[in-house]
Order: C-alpha cells, then structure tokens, then sequence
C-alpha cells in the first residue's frame, strides 16, 4: 500500500535526507549484523556477550532511527 504511513497514528512525512540516513543506518544494521553472526559462528566465544551485543546493537540502531523519525505518542 502506497503511503501507508500517512493511515497510521503518529507518524509524519520525512524529507529526503532523513529517508537517505535512516537507509544508511539500516545497511550499516545490516552489516554488524553480519559481524555479530561471524563472531556467534566462531568456536569457545561468550555466546551471552555475543547476545547482549547484538540486543544493545539492535536498540541503538532503534534509537538512532527514532531519533529522526521522531514519532508522536507514547
């Protein structure tokens, strides 16, 4: 559905930029993730450390992108 978030509560238009960053942000998401999966693959490493990375790694990308997008609400 085109425009789909113009029907959803809280969200704004972005311009250009901020559509560039936010992709550039998710591709560098994209690409620690794949540095988490090498590291998770490799034998005898803290796969609980592993674990915690990749969730706080997953937020602050979240958070980053929340940050531009700045939705309205809770």
């Amino acid at each position: 559905m085109e425009n789909q978030h113009r029907k959803i509560s809280g969200y704004r238009e972005l311009d250009a930029a901020q559509i560039d960053l936010i992709n550039a942000i998710k591709e560098q998401g994209n690409a620690l993730g794949l540095a988490v999966e090498a590291v998770d693959a490799m034998p005898d490493v803290d796969r609980r450390a592993v674990a915690l990375a990749k969730t706080h790694l997953q937020t602050g990308l979240m958070w980053l992108v929340r940050g531009i997008t700045k939705p309205e609400g809770f």
